[in-house]
């Protein structure tokens, strides 16, 4: 009999052991590396100490792979548990049928009101059935970084239309100093920039018009005018076929006193002119009156139809978009925190641009007009095809409203053929 006891005390052990032992999820960080993984390892740390009975596998992915680990994984039956996404791609993996809708967890869930309305319809409207297939975790804003103390200098306002940026970049224009007012993305990456100044100038409010695109309106054409009419008046030459690194060292190094980027730069032009003597505005706005935005892909995170761990998923979901980490992860980066209980965290009221941008968020004037990135032609229309004719109009080699024309033609097509695959 004793021997028996002893047997099933052993039994019993075995399946506690087995019950109680913690529950494995797989992460993959959409853009790992030196800048993001300590973060992401530092949240983790915390998620677990709260929740012993579950333990996450980190797994960093450069960002410039990770759709493509995402599609074999998905091919392979072999997804993680949760995923970090941006609205670049998340179309992409919803056309796969591969992540869990989120909007009854956060209906039902401690997430209910509490993430950016704004971040959220960019969300929804990424995907064909305008779910939400992501909980967005941070947003962020273009905006013209320009140098404060040069302003300052010269007695000039900081620019609220885009006529007065065009003012300010001819007066602070010396180029016996090699000294320039504004500086253009002419080369990679440009046409993304270019939409968001577009569309901020026309006040237009939709990508598509029944189905037509409105990049070539004749408002927006207007812009891409004033613009190409500063290059190598009012910006330096090399800019026809500057990239970001390019365009970020011009401003950083003192040559030119504004530029046009978003908040993924804070870190570079804080280091290197400090909050004295740079600051940030949001694009400025025209003839309408409007603040019409393009808005950047949105950060995320997902939950893959695949995984075994659904409950434990969310969980770790619903952690790294809560108030602290949602607040921890963004002041390391320095974006725009999609939960709003963040709002008046005491770095946000230190972080002018930061500020700034929540507020032209959440701002009920303010109208988003999301990108149509969930076209699987939109990157190769924007860059390889659009980008080399873009510089044509720089250089007065091709009319602003024929460029315009040809990109609304074909991102008209690519939306067609999305609709009736769709």
């Amino acid at each position: 009999m004793r021997r028996l006891l002893v047997a099933l005390a052993l039994v019993l052990s075995a399946c506690s052991a087995g019950q109680d032992g913690p529950t494995t999820i797989t992460f993959w960080d959409n853009n790992g590396g030196p800048g993001r993984t300590p973060i992401y390892e530092e949240l983790i740390k915390r998620f677990e100490a709260a929740n012993p009975d579950i333990k996450v596998e980190y797994v960093g992915v450069p960002s410039s792979s990770v759709q493509q680990k995402y599609d074999t994984a998905i091919a392979g039956g072999s997804t993680p548990d949760v995923g970090g996404v941006t609205t670049s791609y998340l179309a992409h993996l919803v056309g796969q049928d591969a992540l869990e809708p989120a909007d009854d967890r956060l209906e039902n869930g401690p997430l209910k009101g509490k993430l950016l309305p704004g971040l959220l319809e960019t969300v929804r409207q990424t995907a064909p059935d305008g779910k939400l297939y992501a909980v967005p975790a941070s947003g962020n804003l273009d905006v013209i970084w320009y140098r404060s103390d040069r302003f300052a200098e010269h007695k000039i306002a900081e620019p609220s239309t885009w006529d007065d940026l065009v003012k300010a970049a001819t007066q602070l224009t010396k180029p016996a100093d090699n000294q320039y007012g504004f500086t253009i993305r002419g080369g990679a990456g440009s046409i993304f920039q270019l939409l968001s100044e577009t569309y901020s100038y026309s006040g237009i409010d939709k990508f598509y018009d029944g189905g037509r695109s409105t990049v070539n309106d004749p408002r927006n054409a207007e812009l891409v005018r004033k613009v190409a009419e500063l290059y190598k008046k009012a910006t330096p030459e090399a800019d026809v076929s500057n990239n970001y690194t390019q365009m970020v060292a011009q401003f950083t190094g003192g040559t030119v006193a504004m530029m046009h980027h978003n908040l993924g730069s804070t870190g570079d032009v804080m280091k290197a002119l400090g909050p004295e003597r740079v600051s940030a505005m949001p694009l400025p706005k025209g003839p309408s009156g409007k603040r019409t935005v393009v808005p950047n892909p949105t950060d995320g995170f997902a939950v893959f139809k695949g995984s075994k761990n659904r409950d434990a998923s969310w969980k770790f979901v619903e952690f790294l978009t809560s108030a602290e980490s949602n607040g921890y992860w963004n002041e390391k980066v320095g974006q725009i925190p999609a939960n709003t209980d963040v709002r008046g965290a005491g770095w946000i009221q230190k972080n002018p641009a930061v500020k700034m941008a929540l507020g032209v968020l959440e701002d009920p004037a303010t109208v988003i007009v999301p990108a149509p990135v969930y076209l699987p032609e939109y990157s190769s229309i924007t860059k390889t095809d659009t980008e080399p004719l873009y510089q044509k109009v720089l250089l007065g080699q091709m009319p602003a409203q024929e460029f315009l024309d040809q990109l609304a033609a074909k991102l008209t097509t690519a939306q067609q053929e999305w609709e009736k695959r769709k």
